[in-house]
């Protein structure tokens, strides 16, 4: 497997519950690069009610690397304040320029502080860690990269005490966040609760035993309709004008003015939301067809150095995954943090609205990973 073609030459795996195992994972090569971005006091944001701004500097992170790749597929994740990734070497100083722009724009857009870090793959493996990689298809046009390992969530600590850090740039670029949106309505729960869900393997635990958890963790989910999926088959509700209009003015102006970047959206999205209410299709655009990839395409569960989960659960099932974790917790096979709201949210990166290609992240809607990360390192504090 070559270093330049080898996240394009791995295996995408459609059963979800095959990566519990660590074997369906691939180390990435001793060249490439890891990196993340998260913002600083993000729980603070969403306490102050900004939790649509946390999800979309989080996606703005993963919108402009691709866009600045020019849509070449590369590993990343989301994970609700920020995201994990890793380039080949190729791309070391494109990446470490986006990077850089990002952390100077985020804070004179929205006045909010963005870390990130950037570092080869091969010191994260003089620490006794690996960055292993594996893809998992939600359809047959998107899939996503799943981390493991232990590497990634060592970059993330390092990061967060200012380690390999890359500094803002001292001018102010807007990235390239074509495609980047967040037009639909939050979801309300449909059984009772969405719960979002970061469970980490315990620091001295054997990788089986985590897999067990995982494992039975699946299994209780696969209980639920969809197995807790928490879009609708016919997607998220839409509104006028859309709730997340202002931000994705901010994420969408370039250099323009933002009220008049507020009023095209606004015409822009009256028009696309009349198509999507007729449900008929306009030209090369199935409003029907999308909506169903919208479902289908999102993100509502993945592995990044763990399982992340945002679940539609109903209380009986909410109380049997509390006694699971709760007793694995107790065997110290893993920690885990649990965040309780009435709805979940999509975040959207849609490259083009006729294709099938289009990318939807799913978080809780009123704290979702960000508080149940925060609970996980209270417990452990």
């Amino acid at each position: 497997m070559g270093t330049y073609t080898f996240y394009d030459d791995l295996p995408r795996r459609d059963r979800f519950a095959d990566l519990a195992q660590s074997d369906t994972f691939t180390p990435l090569p001793q060249d490439w690069l890891v990196g993340c971005c998260d913002i600083v006091d993000s729980t603070g944001l969403i306490a102050a009610g900004q939790y649509k701004t946390v999800n979309i500097i989080g996606a703005s992170v993963i919108s402009a690397l691709i866009n600045a790749m020019q849509g070449r597929a590369f590993p990343y994740v989301f994970g609700g304040d920020g995201a994990s990734f890793a380039i080949p070497p190729s791309e070391q100083d494109n990446c470490h320029a986006v990077l850089s722009n990002l952390r100077s724009w985020v804070s004179a857009e929205f006045g909010v502080e963005l870390r990130a870090a950037l570092l080869p793959v091969e010191w994260v493996l003089a620490e006794g860690l690996e960055v292993s990689v594996a893809r998992h298809a939600v359809s047959a046009d998107v899939d996503y990269a799943m981390f493991s390992g232990g590497g990634m969530a060592w970059v993330e600590r390092q990061m967060k005490v200012e380690g390999f850090s890359v500094p803002p740039s001292e001018h102010i670029t807007p990235p390239d966040l074509t495609g980047l949106s967040c037009r639909w309505n939050n979801i309300k729960a449909r059984n009772g609760t969405i719960l979002s869900l970061v469970m980490l393997p315990r620091d001295n635990g054997e990788n089986h035993e985590f897999s067990r958890v995982v494992t039975d963790v699946l299994a209780l989910a696969a209980q639920l309709e969809r197995s807790g999926h928490p879009v609708p088959q016919d997607g998220p509700p839409l509104g006028y004008p859309p709730p997340g209009l202002a931000l994705e003015a901010h994420v969408s102006r370039g250099g323009s003015p933002l009220g008049l970047r507020k009023i095209r959206l606004l015409v822009n999205t009256a028009i696309t939301g009349l198509i999507m209410w007729s449900g008929k299709r306009f030209g090369s655009f199935d409003p029907v067809q999308y909506r169903a990839m919208l479902s289908t395409n999102a993100d509502f569960r993945k592995f990044d150095d763990g399982l992340k989960m945002t679940l539609d659960c109903d209380a009986s099932t909410r109380n049997q995954l509390l006694d699971l974790l709760r007793n694995a917790k107790a065997a110290g096979h893993i920690r885990y943090g649990l965040h309780e709201q009435d709805e979940a949210m999509v975040t959207c990166f849609v490259p083009s609205a006729t294709r099938d290609d289009h990318v939807h992240f799913v978080d809780g809607a009123a704290g979702g990973y960000t508080s149940a990360a925060a609970r996980l390192k209270a417990e452990d504090d």
